[in-house]
């Protein structure tokens, strides 16, 4: 006798599939970077033929948000809102930036070949103003206030990814004293 077809278990192991190249782009983006990857590439890795991924995302530019997707999903940015509740500026600045430098530092490898990538791969750079660049114009709302224009662009340096690395892992200082100092070269305090 027959098994019965159920659609049920189909609908699985399409889901499972999916995941597989998603999680697969994932590692690539981490790794080589996503202007350096290839459909190919994902397909490889995710063990799957181009058809297979063809058929889950018709396009590199779904592939690329299913991918920011996951990894935001697996570790969200920080909630800007949680460092506003009348504290004051430096309370504010310090909480913010702990936060920001502490998902960099989670995030480091992704996050770097992602915004590298940015600055000259278009896909990635629309990407990133997808994903990125409302929750960026978010915390630059929270952080500045009650800052002069000379300390706001000093807290845009601040919250850049290439400082944070600049720090933590050229400088060597440890992701509190990066905060303190990059708070110090802000608000103009020692």
């Amino acid at each position: 006798m027959a098994r019965p077809y159920t659609l049920k278990r189909r609908a699985e192991r399409q889901a499972e599939t999916r995941q597989r190249i998603v999680e697969a782009a994932v590692e690539l983006h981490g790794s080589i970077g996503p202007a350096q990857t290839t459909i190919t590439m994902v397909a490889e890795r995710a063990q799957v033929q181009r058809h297979t991924l063809y058929a889950h995302f018709p396009d590199e530019r779904s592939l690329h948000r299913a991918c920011s997707g996951l990894a935001l999903e697996r570790d969200p940015l920080p909630d800007p809102q949680a460092w506003h509740a009348g504290a004051k500026p430096e309370a504010r600045l310090r909480a913010g930036l702990a936060a920001i430098y502490g998902w960099y530092g989670r995030n480091a490898k992704l996050a770097g070949c992602v915004l590298r990538d940015a600055e000259h791969h278009a896909l990635t750079r629309e990407t990133v103003g997808l994903r990125l660049a409302p929750w960026m114009q978010a915390v630059h709302e929270i952080l500045s206030e009650g800052l002069t224009q000379q300390q706001r662009a000093m807290l845009h340096l601040a919250l850049g990814y290439f400082t944070w690395r600049g720090l933590v892992r050229e400088a060597g200082l440890a992701e509190a004293e990066a905060v303190t100092a990059m708070v110090t070269a802000i608000l103009g305090q020692p």
